[in-house]
């Protein structure tokens, strides 16, 4: 193998985040709401409906549960009705109610707070426990009572109570019970741990698995949630700012699952400023997976964007500016980067090219600094319309995806950047659930972007996040489940490549005996110091010798440490039984003066920092 690069400045950026609502990746993820189907809205609008995951505590004796349409949410009409007939000797001592046992399982761990709020009225005088317990309901973790008058209750109330938990359960749940005959109605029924991410409702842990890989951008909602297998079931903002209780949630129809909207418009732009990344809003296009708008009917989707664009950019007294002021955060967010659609630009979507370059228009009009992605592909061919990047989705085996490294190579230098927003190694059994060689087939596609960074500007892996009962797409790069988390060997190869957002591509030349080799150099600024990067990646199970020439480099280098990704078998995966099976391992980089030569591992991916002496 061997490979020229240019010197040239390497402006391309990480991310990590480009597919919010997959896999509960948010519902019951990164969203740390612990309560699933909080208004009960998930059952449909025909009443009575299904309350699952709800359930009943108590027989059809003691207790009759049903769903009605008295809420005092417009636009979330369901509530629940719970009908309490203990005869007269009285209910049972525990009481009789309902529970929730969240996304599959409530993590409450010993001396953390919980907020429960819900809102509630009833004919009667009412008093309810509100409790967390084991999964079984046998053990009790924490409990508090709302005791009221049927006067402080005859119409719809709001109620919290702060629950302290006295034991550890990551499989609990949260119990509504009463001993007193009557009729109760809730609705919104909410459990929020009180430590999370600034208070802004992010699960720590994940969070912290976000910063660790210092994401430059990220983009949200997501890919398919923002088409929907039918534009009634695409995300549509607006439904999902304001109050929480307020806002209507819907059924995702592309991953099949409800979400309460809890992680909205609003939280998007929020979790981005709380990362320091650049937020990339991707909005619909009047394109589903099955349905299309002509374009000239588009305009009222490009309007929604233009509002949304407001709610994101206005100042306090804008119309939708006001929306966002009023939910805490009058300064408006840093928003840069809008996409039109996702993955639209295909032959049966007829409309697209036109219903964009509408788009295109009116915020270039409103918005001219803004930087519009298009979803047409101008990798191989020039684009036949304007636009700031263009979108590149690509999943394949790994030798297929490592062979991409090229990809680029011989793209036009004119014309827009490539936006490579969504890239795995997957399918079985090659890349399994996220495996060592699905990693190394990632890592020699990165290193081919980074040395294309001139027509490569910015790239994310897809998707970051899955809840472990409900896998919808494999592989990812975080696992988790309520209580534990860990990365999977592609989560770590993003780590390799946490200084490369703004380094300089390196001229240099890398030989050695293999062709299934990929490298690059880079150099980086770091606490003050100037820092020489070479990555590379060995993807044959022996071990290769690569030695690196480098023009130019006008001052001595001394060695620092080097990172190592690599395992007994290329088959092997992480677990939550052994998080770090596959993982980095970083030591001092011992090599003798002068000499750029480096041993790589069979099936390993490497890099070695070296320190350039003034």
């Amino acid at each position: 193998m061997e490979a020229v690069m240019k010197r040239t400045r390497n402006m391309y950026c990480h991310s990590r985040f480009p597919r919010m609502e997959i896999n509960h990746a948010g519902a019951g993820g990164l969203w740390a709401e612990l309560v699933s189907n909080r208004g009960f809205e998930a059952g449909g609008q025909i009443i009575p409906s299904s309350i699952w995951p709800w359930s009943i505590i108590g027989d059809e004796s003691t207790i009759s549960v049903v769903t009605d349409r008295s809420s005092c949410f417009e636009r979330n009409k369901i509530a629940l009705r719970m009908e309490v007939l203990c005869n007269s000797s009285g209910c049972p001592s525990e009481g009789v109610g309902v529970y929730n046992p969240g996304y599959w399982g409530m993590n409450i761990e010993e001396g953390k707070k919980y907020k429960v709020t819900l809102y509630v009225r009833s004919t009667g005088d009412i008093d309810v426990s509100v409790s967390l317990t084991s999964s079984n309901g046998s053990l009790t973790l924490a409990s508090e009572q709302i005791i009221a008058l049927a006067s402080e209750v005859s119409k719809w109330t709001k109620k919290e109570v702060l629950l302290e938990a006295n034991g550890t359960d990551d499989g609990a749940r949260l119990q509504l019970t009463t001993t007193k005959n009557g009729s109760i109605w809730l609705d919104q029924v909410s459990a929020m741990p009180v430590d999370t991410y600034k208070g802004h409702g992010f699960r720590n842990d994940l969070f912290q698995m976000m910063v660790d890989l210092k994401p430059r951008f990220i983009r949200f909602p997501g890919g398919c949630y923002v088409e929907g297998d039918s534009l009634s079931n695409a995300f549509q903002w607006k439904e999902t700012v304001g109050a929480w209780e307020e806002r209507a949630g819907h059924y995702g129809d592309v991953w099949k699952y409800w979400t309460d909207d809890g992680l909205g418009h609003f939280e998007f732009f929020q979790l981005a400023e709380d990362l320091g990344a650049a937020p990339i809003w991707v909005f619909n296009s009047g394109i589903s997976h099955n349905d299309q708008v002509e374009t000239a009917s588009i305009m009222p989707f490009v309007q929604e964007a233009l509002d949304g664009i407001e709610f994101a950019r206005g100042d306090a007294n804008s119309t939708w500016g006001s929306v966002r002021a009023a939910m805490g955060h009058p300064k408006p967010f840093d928003l840069k980067y809008v996409a039109v659609g996702n993955e639209d630009c295909w032959q049966k979507y007829t409309y697209y090219k036109g219903n964009y370059l509408v788009f295109y228009n009116a915020i270039k009009k409103a918005y001219p600094d803004i930087k519009i992605i298009s979803n047409c592909d101008g990798s191989s061919q020039p684009l036949d319309h304007p636009a700031d990047y263009y979108d590149f989705h690509v999943y394949k085996p790994a030798k297929e995806l490592f062979s991409m490294s090229h990809k680029f190579d011989n793209t036009s230098r004119d014309g827009p950047k490539a936006f490579v927003s969504e890239y795995a190694a997957r399918g079985k059994p090659d890349a399994n659930k996220g495996n060592l060689l699905a990693a190394l087939g990632e890592a020699g596609f990165l290193l081919g972007l980074e040395k294309n960074s001139d027509v490569v500007g910015m790239v994310s892996y897809a998707p970051l996040f899955l809840n472990t009962n409900d896998r919808r797409w494999l592989p990812d790069a975080i696992v988790f489940n309520s209580s534990h988390l860990y990365g999977t060997p592609s989560y770590w190869v993003q780590q390799f490549f946490t200084e490369s957002s703004g380094a300089t591509l390196l001229s240099s030349t890398m030989e050695g005996n293999s062709s299934y080799v990929e490298a690059s150099a880079i150099s980086f600024q770091s606490n003050g110091s100037d820092y020489i990067q070479i990555k590379a990646v060995n993807f044959a199970n022996v071990t290769v010798e690569l030695k690196v020439k480098m023009t130019g480099l006008d001052s001595k280098v001394s060695a620092k440490k080097k990172k190592v990704l690599t395992s007994a078998s290329v088959m092997d995966e992480n677990s939550f039984s052994n998080p770090e099976m596959i993982a980095p391992q970083e030591t001092i980089l011992v090599m003798p003066e002068g000499n750029l030569t480096f041993v790589l591992a069979p099936y390993s991916f490497s890099s070695f920092n070296l320190l350039k002496e003034s």
